[in-house]
């Protein structure tokens, strides 16, 4: 591998819209080039899935893949720092270790024993990028370290999701930097790196993210003192993959990412949890139950939500994506048991569970998936034991909170002397307190102060507020095919949403006479029943005032943000909040 050229190493075809995206920021052809390299793209857990291009594993959600930085240093214990070229497509211009790339998908970078397949890498791209003959390195020179998985993000487009090999060499080396991969080098001492890295503004540079962890995490006085006894770095080294996070944050100029993109980087991950947990079940009727919503898709908003918090406020670990997948998990057995509750036969715009199987066995797949999002719950990663206990505590509340809701909800249906008041403290309890939940734990995970977790919590109650209402909204606003469900059902099932408690506190009017025609008949009701009564509410003001509300609580929610120190994650949020309302623009 070391004498590979650029085109010489397996490639993957990029395509017309890639090619084009490279073009349009000026990427020169050697750039372009190794943007169509096949690397490697791995699970969280670093378990090879296949070949991947370069620009694939980088470009907006990116992938994790596999890649390996080298601590090169030489006989005086200095470690060799680079700083990346102008011309590189992703973190150009920051201060990084001595090199940093990625194995190829090739028969010898794929090798897993000792680590030889990210030291022969590290052999072919010190060559490349600081001109260092290869065949003075063997993988013997090197000593593994540990790993560590990471995202960060430059800019809406580029992100490294890494799980890094940390490899560490001492040797005196003749350096011929490589301009268009480096634009300058620096040996410095453990001194003079802890001063760069205390430095709020480098003066010449940013240092990047993933060298940042490195630094945190192994850099320590005994590793510098233990360089050139591979013994005694052996003794430091480790078999984990040390999780970071997103560190985006590390990075001054970095830009955060939308809403959409923020929330494919960690669906598949949340995704991959929650079906792993359903999947569980000894019994495949019952599993295949559990999983029946999950395969119709969604969002995935309350699953991902804690992570994309953490993001904005604090530090963020796998464990929130495992809390997220528990919350989802609940959420999904509240709409299985409402479908039956209500007598919906279609979610999500395919059967309701206890049509497709039957109702014992959708009563039964709710019941075992509120099992199993404890479950998930207590296995969450990176949690201390102390914090388990309010954890579950937090998220008990949670789920008698909804109860509660649903009850209100039900009971409404008999009575026609529902307040607003009554409204919100049952949509607070059906919907919101889910938000409210996921947007304080990911604060609380996050490691944010206890102010921040308050504002946090208010910005969830705001936000599920205003999703209520919307969704609301959406039943008179859209048709059957956008909904996945008849339009107006809310209205024949005689649901008091705050549109129709504001229509019935209304005088005596023939269109109020017309919503009563309909407000719960059911099955009974004909279509164009429905249809007018959905009309007799825009008469009535019904519709506009409950827009009204959800701008109010719309407003509420970005007041919250505005409390919070600006980060790039809270584009995000931001989003996430005029999602809302947009969902009907």
């Amino acid at each position: 591998m070391a004498g590979y050229e650029i085109g010489d190493v397996p490639s993957i075809e990029l395509s017309s819209s890639e090619k084009e995206l490279l073009s349009s920021l000026g990427a020169d052809a050697v750039q372009s080039k190794l943007m169509s390299e096949a690397i490697i793209a791995v699970s969280e857990h670093d378990e090879v899935i296949g070949p991947i291009s370069k620009i694939a594993a980088h470009q907006n959600e990116g992938a994790f893949h596999r890649a390996f930085s080298v601590l090169l240093f030489d006989s005086k214990n200095r470690l060799l720092l680079q700083r990346r070229a102008m011309d590189k497509v992703t973190f150009p211009g920051v201060w990084a270790n001595s090199c940093c790339s990625h194995p190829l998908h090739s028969e010898d970078e794929l090798v897993e024993e000792n680590a030889l397949g990210v030291k022969m890498a590290a052999i072919r791209k010190l060559e490349q990028e600081l001109g260092i003959d290869p065949s003075l390195l063997s993988p013997d020179d090197f000593t593994f370290m540990t790993k560590m998985r990471y995202s960060a993000r430059m800019n809406e487009t580029w992100i490294e999701r890494e799980v890094d090999h940390i490899l560490v060499i001492q040797k005196d080396l003749e350096i011929i930097p490589n301009p268009n991969e480096v634009s300058e080098t620096s040996w410095v001492s453990y001194d003079e790196l802890e001063s760069m890295l205390i430095e709020e503004e480098p003066k010449n540079g940013s240092i990047a993210p993933w060298f940042r962890c490195i630094a945190a995490q192994i850099m320590t006085e005994e590793l510098w003192d233990s360089v050139g006894n591979v013994a005694a770095l052996e003794q430091l080294s480790d078999d984990r993959i040390h999780d970071m996070g997103d560190v985006t944050h590390m990075l001054p100029e970095a830009e955060g990412a939308g809403l959409n993109v923020s929330v494919l980087e960690v669906k598949p991950l949340v995704e991959q949890r929650i079906m792993s947990s359903l999947m569980a079940s000894r019994h495949h009727r019952l599993a295949s139950a559990m999983t029946h919503l999950i395969h119709g898709g969604g969002k995935r908003l309350r699953a991902t939500l804690p992570w994309l918090v953490g993001k904005a406020v604090g530090d963020t670990h796998s464990g929130m994506l495992d809390v997220g997948a528990a919350i989802e998990t609940v959420h999904n057995f509240t709409l299985v048991h409402d479908d039956i509750m209500d007598d919906d036969d279609i979610r999500r715009g395919r059967n309701a569970v206890h049509i497709e199987f039957d109702l014992p066995t959708a009563i039964n797949a709710g019941d075992a998936m509120l099992a199993i999002a404890f479950e998930r719950l207590v296995q969450a990663e990176g949690l201390e034991p102390k914090d388990v206990a309010p954890l579950v505590n937090r998220i008990a509340w949670m789920v008698r909170r909804v109860s509660e809701g649903q009850q209100m909800d039900i009971e409404f249906e008999d009575e026609l002397a529902v307040s607003e008041e009554d409204y919100i403290e049952m949509i607070e309890g059906k919907t919101a307190v889910m938000f409210l939940t996921c947007a304080e734990i990911g604060a609380r995970m996050s490691g944010a102060d206890e102010e921040t977790i308050e504002c946090m919590a208010d910005w969830g109650l705001a936000v599920g507020l205003c999703f209520q209402l919307m969704d609301d909204l959406i039943d008179v606003l859209s048709d059957s095919d956008v909904l996945g469900k008849p339009a107006g059902s809310d209205i024949a099932q005689g649901k008091r949403t705050l549109m129709v408690i504001h229509a019935l506190s209304q005088p005596d009017s023939s269109d109020k006479d017309i919503l009563l025609a309909a407000l719960g008949k059911g099955d009974s009701v004909a279509p164009e029943a429905v249809e007018a009564a959905l009309k007799a509410l825009g008469n009535l003001g019904s519709i506009e005032y409950a827009k009204q509300r959800a701008v109010e609580y719309h407003a509420k929610a970005h007041a919250c943000l505005d409390r919070i120190p600006p980060s790039p994650a809270m584009k995000a949020l931001r989003e996430l909040t005029d999602f809302q309302l947009k969902r009907i623009s």
